[in-house]
């Protein structure tokens, strides 16, 4: 099976501020902001749906392919691709724009301001369909706006199978966009969230939303997450590892673990296992592809389920 990742390509560079925004902030000049946060450094990581996903599926095992656009800055996040092996082929360059950048800086208390740059996501990845096969399984996670509306409907089209993955890209769909993007999917991906806002968008109960898609999953956190699947919901555990860091990333991780078992040919619950146990490894660290395990690491931690 191929698994063709369409979703965005970005830069995450954090900041960490040692004191406390609300220090800096008077509550009766909000609206004549003009502050300057000196910080400790910076940190820059490679980040972007697609290719968090693709990391960790690799890590897995597995060969993905990425369809998202990059920009003219493009030469250190190729280079960390092929250090690990993974291909940027299918990687739309665009020349003039930056590769997305979300500017984060942090407060000692964990409190964030972000900016985000989507740059080069603007533009379409440009996937050409045409080179899929019937085999092929595509991945629809936050990216271009335009793709991830359009690439549902190329696939029904083609009677090829996805998974769609919406995420921080629900608040842009209107309604009839999103119900389209469900509307036959083979997967759908949400966390709790993101679940009680498509009702809200849509108007739809849960099961009402369930019940468009061929199986659903909804990620809860550190409660695990819940796969709908044949009329029945299945929970399934979380995997506590050595220390919980930071849980960026770790929704794209349990993503590409989940990715590993279908390529394996496993059922949904067990490929929804393998992403549970994924996700407990990268919330071990700080940022998004920085995790990394052994596979005799990875099935001592399997084996406690």
């Amino acid at each position: 099976m191929k698994i063709i990742l369409s979703g965005s390509l970005a830069y995450d560079r954090i900041m960490d501020f040692p004191e406390l925004f609300s220090d800096h902030l008077l509550p009766d000049k909000l609206d004549e902001i003009n502050i300057s946060f000196m910080v400790n450094g910076v940190t820059e990581n490679f980040g972007g749906t697609a290719g968090n996903i693709a990391y960790a599926l690799k890590l897995m095992g597995g060969d993905p392919e990425i369809s998202a656009t990059i920009g003219f800055d493009h030469h250190r996040y190729f280079k960390w691709l092929q250090k690990n092996g993974i291909s940027s082929e299918h990687i739309h360059i665009v020349e003039d724009e930056w590769t997305a950048g979300a500017y984060i800086t942090t407060d000692r208390k964990d409190n964030q301001i972000t900016g985000f740059n989507p740059g080069a996501m603007k533009y379409s990845s440009r996937l050409n369909f045409d080179t899929l096969d019937r085999d092929s399984l595509l991945v629809i996670s936050p990216g271009n706006l335009e793709d991830m509306v359009e690439y549902p409907k190329k696939a029904k089209e083609r009677d090829l199978k996805y998974i769609f993955d919406p995420g921080q890209a629900l608040p842009m769909l209107q309604k009839e966009e999103l119900l389209n993007c469900i509307d036959g999917c083979m997967l759908l991906m949400v966390n709790d969230y993101e679940m009680n806002l498509i009702q809200k968008k849509t108007g739809l109960a849960r099961e009402e939303i369930i019940a468009r898609s061929g199986s659903t999953i909804v990620t809860l956190g550190h409660e695990g997450s819940r796969l709908h699947n044949n009329g029945s919901a299945v929970k399934i555990p979380v995997f506590p590892g050595t220390k919980a860091t930071d849980p960026t990333g770790a929704g794209d991780a349990y993503r590409g673990g989940l990715l590993s078992g279908l390529v394996e040919g496993k059922t949904l619950e067990e490929s929804c296992i393998l992403g549970s146990v994924c996700a407990s490894f990268a919330v071990e660290h700080y940022g998004t592809q920085v995790y990394s395990f052994s596979r005799e690491e990875f099935n001592t931690r399997l084996s406690l389920h």
